[in-house]
């Protein structure tokens, strides 16, 4: 649609309007988790959130690129393993699985637990993978089957022919969008604690069906279907596991927060009780320490007047 560089100084190009869709998309996630995590955390736990995950996207970066890489070796083995395209699901999965390594490792010295936010965090994703789908609108990436005219795009796909489009990268666009919306409203609302679960179940049952509409070449890992759609049923089946798993860590943490709430209250109410007995202590029962204070002082006094 718009693929060419916006600068171009001789023969270098700077600045996609793709590269601009994910800047942006990045940012809105890194504001979702300030904005919204903050009072529920502690600000040094979501410090902690913002850096470990810029490191997990830097990596699923790579990882998208390397699973695209993959697809396509299995698609063509012939024409040797080379480095090109990206994959949404290969992306995720590298980001989520390098963040919780980040965040199992640095666990003990972390002031706040992962599942105190847990809900909030499929917001994050929804909001950046959004913009990055305008992203790809403009650079004509991940576009649908070829027509004719309108409701098609006009598109300029690098290595393919350029014509009209049906605009997959709009619609799931515009899905993630609302997605954003209704699991934004459920978190701050209604408190709802299963938002992960709700976007693994939604997001793969679309993904696998929007696939039908695509058009470009994605390369096989299973017979029968496209990579997305193999990793979309993945994740509608691991949104069960998701969901109960979750229901398991809010217990225990409910239960550790009870239990640090009945420390703190023991550990008040004994400091108020030593208070009073201090309070009400007689003279005569006061602590050795502070008699032999007293007679020493006492002592000077009477030697210095006798001086």
């Amino acid at each position: 649609m718009f693929n060419k560089a916006l600068i171009t100084i001789g023969d270098k190009e700077f600045l996609s309007l793709y590269g601009i869709c994910i800047a942006i998309g990045v940012l809105c996630c890194v504001l979702v988790l300030f904005k919204f995590a903050k009072g529920r955390v502690k600000e040094s736990f979501i410090d902690f959130l913002f850096y470990n995950g810029i490191a997990a996207i830097a990596i699923g970066f790579f990882a998208a690129t390397l699973f695209q890489s993959f697809y396509n070796y299995l698609d063509n083995p012939e024409a040797g393993w080379q480095w090109g395209g990206m994959t949404f699901i290969g992306g995720l999965i590298g980001g989520v699985v390098s963040f919780l390594a980040g965040y199992f490792i640095f666990r003990p010295k972390l002031q706040g637990r992962l599942v105190d936010i847990i809900s909030l965090i499929p917001s994050c994703i929804l909001i950046a993978h959004a913009f990055g789908r305008i992203g790809c609108l403009f650079a004509g990436c991940c576009h649908g089957f070829k027509m004719d005219g309108f409701p098609g795009i006009w598109m300029e796909p690098n290595g393919e022919v350029a014509g009209y489009y049906f605009p997959t990268q709009l619609v799931e666009a515009l899905f993630l969008f609302a997605m954003f919306g209704v699991c934004l409203w459920l978190y701050l609302k209604k408190g709802f604690k299963h938002n992960l679960s709700l976007y693994l179940l939604s997001y793969g049952i679309f993904r696998f069906f929007i696939e039908y509409a695509r058009g470009d070449e994605r390369g096989t890992f299973v017979a029968g279907m496209s990579p997305s759609q193999f990793w979309s049923i993945v994740m509608v089946v691991a949104s069960v596991g998701v969901y109960f798993l979750l229901e398991f860590a809010f217990k225990k943490r409910a239960e550790e927060l009870a239990l640090a709430n009945q420390n703190s209250d023991g550990v008040e109410s004994q400091n108020n009780q030593n208070e009073t007995v201090e309070e009400n202590q007689p003279e005569e029962n006061k602590p050795v320490e502070e008699s032999l204070n007293e007679q020493s002082v006492l002592k000077d006094e009477k030697e210095n007047e006798e001086v």
